[in-house]
């Protein structure tokens, strides 16, 4: 099989903990036993050690101008090192434009927490895309970089890159960039990931528990604190909005009718440093069952926040590339059903896989 070329556009955790899996599970075959948190270990004819980083970006002087392979582990990513024999993959992280990747309150805080803005000039990156023949770009920014989200979504568009979009901004589910992807003849694939056992999978199988059962679910809320620097960049609230939109909605679909905005909460609540990339979610869901009678339901989940999407983000990968080969573009709603928390169109996790199923089969055109 040919290799999945890959270009990462921002280079914390969440790229970390995809390039150690890479090398982590380079030699699993279909006969092994399987990955957690993935598929298939081999997925359409795509093993994960067909994936190969050949571009990379990023704003921090502490990554920029270093190999890919020694980025992950600088500062101020903090995530669980599980894999630390990376090779030397000839990929140079480049310095990306800051645009709106950057929350200003960032720099009241340690510098081992929050970002060092290289001063190098800014690589264009349709240019570097074009150059590197990436067949997709993955869009790991931080919350709240609209704009940013955007340039890349562009510079995909120029270069004739796919996009596999990560964060809570709106492409794959916006009507608008599903034109501009599928007059360009690319797949693309978002948008928000999903993690493989997170807050928002658990929240999305309790809530649907409750309805399924026929409890009547009167309010809920999901509060999440952690120690990354993703936390630390959502305590500007102004940053917030897409995201909490996003978290929202992934679990209002789940249920017969929707919650009063006054009676759901869901979204990042606080940043603890200690906690590094530690994620903790309290979760609470109040109901009333047979005769009224009140019901509720409290949940603390504890999670290594990055490995804990980089299983659904390898999938991801692989059926993009699917649909590359298959000259399929637009948005793929199966796979970003499954892996996303706010796809074009959204379908209980249990359909979502099964309708993944078929389009790796090709029974199923997207």
């Amino acid at each position: 099989m040919p290799k999945i070329r890959i270009a990462i556009a921002g280079v914390g955790n969440c790229a970390s903990s995809l390039v150690q899996g890479i090398f982590y599970y380079k030699d699993i075959a279909s006969n092994d036993d399987a990955v957690p948190g993935l598929m298939h270990n081999v997925l359409g004819g795509y093993r994960i050690s067909d994936i190969e980083p050949v571009a990379a970006f990023d704003i921090d002087a502490r990554k920029v101008g270093k190999d890919l392979s020694e980025a992950i582990f600088a500062k101020p990513n903090c995530t669980y090192v599980f894999q630390r024999d990376v090779p030397n993959l000839s990929v140079e992280v480049m310095k990306a434009p800051v645009l709106d990747g950057v929350a200003s309150h960032m720099k009241d805080y340690p510098e081992s927490s929050t970002f060092k803005v290289g001063m190098e000039a800014a690589a264009d990156v349709a240019d570097v895309l074009k150059e590197k023949k990436a067949d997709m770009l993955i869009n790991y920014l931080p919350v709240g970089s609209e704009e940013a989200a955007k340039y890349y979504a562009n510079a995909c568009l120029e270069a004739k890159t796919a996009l596999v979009n990560c964060m809570p901004v709106f492409i794959a589910s916006s009507p608008e960039w599903q034109k501009k992807f599928s007059d360009a003849k690319l797949p693309v694939i978002g948008d928000d990931i999903k993690s493989q056992v997170g807050a928002t999978i658990v929240h999305r199988t309790l809530a649907k528990l409750f309805a399924d059962r026929g409890v009547k679910i009167e309010r809920m809320y999901q509060l999440n604190v952690g120690g990354n620097t993703d936390f630390l960049n959502m305590l500007a609230r102004d940053r917030l909005a897409s995201k909490k939109i996003s978290k929202t909605q992934a679990v209002q679909s789940i249920l017969p009718h929707k919650l009063a905005q006054e009676n759901i909460h869901i979204g990042p609540s606080d940043y603890v440093p200690w906690l590094n990339d530690r994620k903790i979610c309290f979760l609470r869901i109040e109901g009333s069952k047979f005769g009224g009678v009140p019901v509720e339901l409290e949940l603390r989940l504890l999670v290594e926040d990055s490995p804990n999407s980089a299983g659904s983000a390898i999938d991801a990968v692989r059926c993009c590339k699917i649909a590359l080969d298959r000259g399929i573009s637009g948005p793929l709603h199966s796979i970003s059903a499954y892996t996303m928390k706010s796809p074009p169109q959204q379908f209980p996790d249990d359909v979502a896989r099964i309708m993944v199923e078929e389009f790796i089969k090709g029974s199923r055109e997207r």
